[in-house]
């Protein structure tokens, strides 16, 4: 009986959902990425021959581990800590910490099987890994964050280097815990070097990075408006979130000349006609660490609404979705496609469900998706482990000058592999079909390791 390559990939994700169970973020992360891959496995029937498939959607290893800790009432608090390291084929394992209620090892799985397509856009050497909590920081003093800090450094520890595994920060994870965890990681090793990313100014970190993901984000997506011979410039955006990514891809659409005009927390969404004050975001969300309805206290024209689905019906001209998975549905989608919208980037990983982003493609609306666009955070965190490693600091213009032209080269990556493969002006299968040749011929040279 001859074989399909349909069959191949049926085959390859009917036994992903066996052998992970009830993981619905990961079972959509490989299927979005072994659909786009149906061209490139016809191509090269080598793939299939060294099951390159199967190998790359079974983490190389998979970590999980208690973390007790002691609350300000003296009172002794257990959650679970995740480190995947998925796929290290290209560079030594590379991705965040989160620190959020939702984390299980479903969500750390497919932020890292992301991550391993992302890290290879970039063009650095970095494989893909991923790793949190369900801890939540939210309402916890500083010293109940270092403790909890400190117990899961003490484990992870065990299992991380600069040659090895690097991770940075996530959702829950700022400078703040970075720097708890780097403390930690130094007092039991003995060592300084690049171990994590994100790191503050004072000890190793880079210019630009607490900028980069943002930043990168709205680079990515003035590479796609360029090709309908458009920009930012006099845009009208919605940036969902109110965390790092979402606050400097603000920053930097503002820069472009666009304004924005909504933006989001997990309570709600501000809509403010004049645009929204950058400042008093920063203030509220970095500073004093509030939620984002505070707002409508200074800048008495906003509008402050409950619930985050409904920012997506204010309308605009881009749409940058970056708060957390799956946000934008196809519903909202199709409001977006009604009210004129032209591109959408995602700031977030994988912020639109399969539905949406079907909606995004029919529409013919210029569309990012998250390893892509959202790729300047991990590149940035590269850029950091090179400055680390010889020692050095660069300047922020130089950092976000690099930041820029990598971003630039992701753009171009995607958008040849999707003409090559069939499917031009998608950069969904550009973007996966780019990020996975890289890391399947380096399987490929490697040997069945």
């Amino acid at each position: 009986m001859v074989t399909t390559t349909t069959d191949y990939i049926e085959r390859v994700m009917e036994a992903v959902k066996m052998r992970n169970p009830g993981e619905q973020e990961y079972h959509q992360a490989v299927g979005e990425v072994l659909d786009s891959l149906r061209a490139v496995i016809d191509k090269n029937p080598e793939f299939e021959d060294a099951a390159i498939l199967e190998r790359i959607v079974e983490p190389e290893r998979q970590i999980l581990f208690r973390v007790p800790w002691q609350d300000d009432k003296g009172k002794v608090q257990v959650n679970r800590g995740f480190r995947i390291q998925f796929n290290s084929a290209i560079g030594p394992y590379k991705g965040g910490i989160r620190f959020h209620p939702s984390v299980y090892i479903g969500i750390i799985k497919f932020l890292g099987f992301e991550q391993i397509f992302k890290n290879s856009l970039t063009g650095l050497a970095m494989g893909g890994a991923k790793g949190g909590s369900d801890f939540d920081p939210k309402g916890k003093s500083d010293s109940e964050v270092m403790r909890f800090c400190q117990s899961f450094m003490s484990e992870l520890f065990r299992h991380i280097g600069a040659d090895t595994d690097v991770p940075a920060g996530d959702i829950g994870v700022g400078g703040r815990e970075i720097g708890f965890l780097f403390g930690q990681w130094k007092k039991l090793t003995t060592l300084h070097n690049g171990v994590l990313t994100g790191k503050g100014l004072a000890y190793g970190g880079s210019l630009a990075r607490t900028e980069a993901t943002g930043y990168g984000c709205v680079y990515f997506c003035d590479e796609m408006l360029k090709e309908s011979k458009n920009s930012f410039d006099g845009k009208t955006v919605v940036v969902s979130g109110s965390g790092n990514v979402a606050i400097y891809a603000h920053e930097k659409a503002t820069q472009l000349g666009a304004k924005v005009v909504a933006m989001s927390d997990s309570s709600g969404f501000i809509y403010d006609k004049n645009g929204i004050n950058l400042d008093t975001i920063k203030q509220l969300k970095e500073v004093e660490r509030k939620r984002i309805k505070e707002y409508t206290k200074e800048h008495k024209n906003a509008q402050y609404t409950e619930g985050c689905s409904g920012i997506w019906n204010i309308k605009c001209d881009i749409a940058l979705p970056s708060a957390t998975q799956n946000e934008l549905d196809g519903n909202a989608a199709k409001t977006l496609v009604k009210n004129g919208c032209l591109a959408v980037a995602e700031g977030a990983n994988m912020p639109c469900t399969p539905d949406a982003v079907k909606v995004f493609l029919d529409n013919k609306i210029q569309y990012g998706p998250g390893k892509a666009a959202n790729a300047g955070g991990v590149a940035t965190s590269g850029l950091e482990m090179a400055q680390n490693s010889q020692r050095l600091n660069w300047t922020f213009e130089e950092v976000d000058e690099k930041l820029h032209r990598i971003m630039v080269n992701i753009h171009r990556a995607a958008k040849e592999a999707a003409d090559e493969y069939g499917t031009p002006g998608n950069l969904v299968n550009g973007a996966n079909i780019a990020g996975f040749l890289k890391v399947a011929k380096a399987m490929m040279a490697q040997g069945l390791v």
